[in-house]
Parts: structure tokens; sequence; C-alpha cells
């Protein structure tokens, strides 16, 4: 008897939140229609900006969860979004400032994978131009070497 009167309950409590339902706006935002609007202090996921990258490594050691791998000789930077908890401390080590915290979510994946950005080639020119100012900051070391090293005749 108890069993039947339990039943009857949940059918109308179902029953009359469905029809209340059909008079009230609905409770989803219309995502696609509309841009999804994000809480104000939201984390978001970490993106970089390769071209400013100088693949030092101080984001990896700051990464709490090993989320972030940096390939120094092949000039990669590598990060597993699944295992990256939104710290933000990858971000505020930087000295580059080239990572930064962008609002949104992770997007959704059927597996785990890795995400590998590759610095960009620099152009045969600034990579001459980088070299020649190297080698005349090297003469005027070596410039200044042999003038503290000489004495002054009085």
């Amino acid at each position: 008897m108890e069993i039947e009167h339990m039943s009857k309950r949940k059918v109308l409590t179902f029953a009359g939140r469905a029809l209340k339902n059909l008079f009230q706006k609905p409770a989803t935002t219309s995502y696609p229609f509309e841009p999804a609007v994000y809480p104000e202090r939201m984390r978001g996921h970490v993106e970089i900006h390769m071209e400013d990258c100088i693949c030092c490594g101080l984001c990896m050691r700051s990464c709490p969860s090993q989320a972030i791998r940096v390939d120094r000789r092949a000039g990669t930077w590598t990060i597993r979004r699944f295992d990256c908890v939104q710290c933000s401390s990858c971000v505020n080590v930087c000295p580059k400032k080239c990572l930064t915290m962008e609002a949104g979510y992770t997007r959704p994946d059927t597996r785990k994978t890795d995400e590998t950005f590759i610095k960009p080639a620099q152009p045969e020119e600034a990579r001459a131009e980088a070299a020649s100012v190297k080698a005349e900051e090297a003469e005027q070391k070596q410039q200044e070497k042999q003038k503290d090293c000489i004495p002054e005749r009085i």
C-alpha cells in the first residue's frame, strides 16, 4: 500500500514540475547562438605565443602537475591539457611573458593528447644580423679587456 502511495507522489511531483517548466524560460543557455559568458575569476587554459618563447624551461620546472615539457634543442613546447590544473604558475614565472591564461574551457576529446608547438624558424637575415651583433659585442669585450691589461704610461 505504501509503495503505491509513494509512486503516485513521484508522478505528481514530476507532472507538477513539467507543467511549471512549460511556462518558464529555459534554464539552459543558447550557446551556439550567443557567446559563452565565463565567470569573472575563471582561470581558463594556458596559451603560448611561440614567436616570443625562448624555450628556457622555467614554465616546465614550475608546473606542479608536470603537464608542460620544453625541448630547447628541438625548439618545442608541449602541454598535456588534461593534466594541467590551471594554477597559472607557468604564466607568472615566464620571463618573456609569452604564456597567458585565456578564458574558456579545454576542448573535449575522446583521448588524452599532447599539444606541441614548434618555434618558428628565424629568417636567414635575422640570423645573420644576430650573429653580427654577437660578434660586435665580443669584439668590444675583447677591446675592454685589452685596455684593462695594458698599464698606462705617465
